[in-house]
């Protein structure tokens, strides 16, 4: 069956002369060849062939160029209009030659769109007109589409918008499927009426339905040239690609409260909603990196009645325009309404008790993973609390947790990943750190042999916790499991711990080798207890962490004695030191120990014990390490 596309193409594309000259809008290059003939070749490629084009400036440029379209597959037919329409007047004028159904699209815009899915999303919803939207870097100067739960158009917003109104993030992408009776008895009395600002405004009076098509998939209107300069990286970056229906996408699932703004608990008002210095700028270089970005956050204040859902709206509006101010923005938000108890004052008896969606329970990210087809092993959790950890750890993904909002306090769940001071240097690891620390130990991994125990040595804060994590990570790549130990489970607390007396003096080493070894010695599934250091309060955690450990498995160990005891050491030939650039460390320690309440001097007087009875060893002991890797954490 033959589909018909429409592509308004009679743009003159004024603000592109100074660098292209003066050329149809729509014939503007981009990698190598028009605008339009890339928008040609991807209705082409969905099966959209009958193309119409309504032109109008230099319209013998674009039919000299494209003639009938054979060449390209398609056939080619052109409306020229003698004046500008406006984008509604040009399918006005040219309504005779349009399909029962067809799909518009600007000839200004790259479009990697699946065109299929968003057809077919048409019929389904049984609309008349159907919109493509999506959340961009500068919603106050797009038109806002205002959607309802089931997803059709309640109103559009043009701008500029009205001061003191929160609206959503959900914008008008200028991409369309229409039945042609929309046009019918279309009555205007703008000069030049808009499909967006006066077709559809119209069309929804009269009773037509409009239905939203929320999409994370890659459009940028182009009528720039910084804009076209910008696509053009995109496209090398491989971004539209990463974004395509065409594979898995990645994704960083963000918690809301103490990650993104501030906490201040149970927020209940939009007024209350503050974003955390540095936040939107590092959600707008997730943005620019391809990863999708979801918002997953607990609000239980639906189910005790606190505030409505229109009310959590509002707030996610707020969300919406403080980023959108620094062009960053967040593709969904989703969120748990529900609570498991009872007994507040107003409150909604059937959103009280058990859920899948609440945080632990995964289900607000598997339901995001089904619906954008998210590659767990690529994608993120990053949050602020040990629930945050454990509903990634049980989605699958990757998790980061802040010492942001509670930073860890709630403590219900061990935590054994990444620790991030705030979202910023959060992004950093996931951009940056972790895929050259992850090109850093492929070799390693490849030169496993009969070992199953590699050691991580080196300083405090040289990211041997780190390192262990994504060597964990790369085993499980290769088909092999991998479980971290971290030796500081066995630190004597604190007030039990002598410092000047050396390394030796602060762990209970024998014990940990005791265990290690009976874990390598095993030739059966065995399960062991491991102790966990609460790095707050610099004591031992309150539950242990519970391995079960095959025979064929790999036991990561990583602290700061691992390469010094000798009965460790001759267990195995797969020894790694961790390096980093000392500065570095020390800034890390100096976050570390603040965090954990420590002030400047008595950080400084621990540093200086530490150089007298620690330092040299454990740099000696480097030298004697099979592997050695420089640690960056941020680059």
């Amino acid at each position: 069956m033959t589909r018909q596309a429409v592509i308004l193409a009679g743009g003159f594309g004024t603000r592109l002369r100074a660098v292209f000259g003066d050329i149809p809008k729509p014939m503007a290059p981009l990698a190598g060849k028009p605008v339009l003939q890339h928008l040609i070749e991807h209705c082409a490629h969905f099966g959209f062939n009958d193309i119409l084009l309504l032109v109008h400036h230099q319209h013998e440029v674009i039919s000299s160029h494209f003639k009938d379209g054979v060449e390209l597959g398609v056939r080619i037919q052109y409306h020229i209009e003698t004046e500008p329409r406006g984008t509604a007047g040009a399918l006005i004028e040219a309504r005779s030659m349009l399909d029962s159904h067809f799909l518009v699209l600007y000839g200004d815009t790259y479009v990697d769109v699946d065109l299929n899915a968003m057809w077919y999303a048409h019929f389904n919803a049984g609309a008349d007109a159907t919109l493509l939207i999506h959340p961009n870097s500068h919603p106050h100067d797009s038109d806002i589409v205002d959607v309802d739960t089931a997803g059709f158009v309640r109103a559009i917003h043009p701008y500029p918008h009205p001061e003191g109104v929160f609206l959503r993030n959900r914008v008008n992408a200028a991409l369309y499927v229409m039945n042609r009776d929309v046009l019918d008895s279309f009555e205007h009395s703008h000069p030049k009426p808009d499909i967006a600002k006066h077709l559809f405004p119209w069309a929804m009076k009269q009773g037509k339905s409009l239905f939203a098509y929320e999409s994370v998939e890659y459009i940028k209107d182009m009528g720039t040239p910084e804009r076209i300069a910008k696509v053009e990286r995109d496209i090398q970056a491989g971004i539209p690609t990463a974004l395509s229906n065409r594979g898995k996408r990645k994704a960083v699932f963000l918690d809301r409260d103490g990650t993104l703004n501030k906490e201040v608990g149970h927020l209940r008002h939009p007024d209350q909603l503050e974003l955390m210095d540095g936040v939107a700028a590092a959600v707008k270089r997730l943005n620019q990196s391809g990863y999708v970005s979801i918002v997953a956050t607990n609000q239980p204040v639906i189910a005790r009645g606190d505030v409505t859902v229109d009310e959590l709206d509002a707030i996610h509006a707020k969300l919406d325009i403080l980023l959108g101010q620094e062009g960053a923005y967040v593709d969904r938000i989703r969120y748990c309404p529900h609570h498991p108890d009872s007994g507040f004052p107003g409150e909604i008896p059937e959103l009280k008790g058990p859920c899948l969606c609440r945080k632990p329970e995964p289900g607000l990210l598997m339901d995001a993973i089904e619906e954008f087809s998210i590659d767990p092993v690529t994608s993120w959790m990053i949050g602020d609390t040990t629930t945050d950890m454990e509903a990634g750890r049980r989605a699958g993904v990757n998790t980061i947790l802040l010492r942001t909002g509670f930073a860890g306090s709630d403590r219900k769940f061990l935590h054994g990943g990444v620790v991030m001071p705030d979202l910023s240097r959060a992004v950093d690891w996931i951009l940056e750190g972790h895929p050259k620390l992850s090109y850093q130990i492929k070799p390693i991994i490849q030169e496993i042999d009969s070992n199953r125990l590699v050691l991580i040595g080196g300083l405090a804060r040289s990211g041997k916790s780190s390192i262990a994590q994504v060597m964990k990570e790369q085993f499980g790549i290769i088909g092999r499991t991998a479980h971290v130990i971290c030796l500081d489970g066995w630190l004597h607390p604190v007030t039990e711990r002598p410092e000047g007396r050396g390394v030796f003096a602060r762990f209970d080493l024998s014990e940990a080798t005791r265990i290690i070894k009976s874990l390598l010695e095993a030739t059966i599934s065995i399960e062991v207890s491991i102790p966990v250091y609460d790095r707050q309060y610099r004591n031992k955690y309150s539950h242990p962490n519970l391995l079960t450990i095959q025979p064929t498995d790999i036991v990561i160990v990583e602290g700061v004695p691992a390469l010094l005891w000798s009965e460790l050491v001759s267990l195995t030939t797969m020894t790694v030191f961790a390096e980093i650039e000392e500065q570095t460390r020390r800034q890390r320690i100096q976050e570390d120990y603040h965090w954990r309440g420590l002030n400047d001097d008595q950080i400084q007087d621990l540093l200086a014990t530490r150089n007298i009875d620690e330092t040299a060893d454990v740099l000696n002991s480097g030298s004697t390490a099979r592997f050695r890797i420089p640690y960056t954490p941020n680059s």
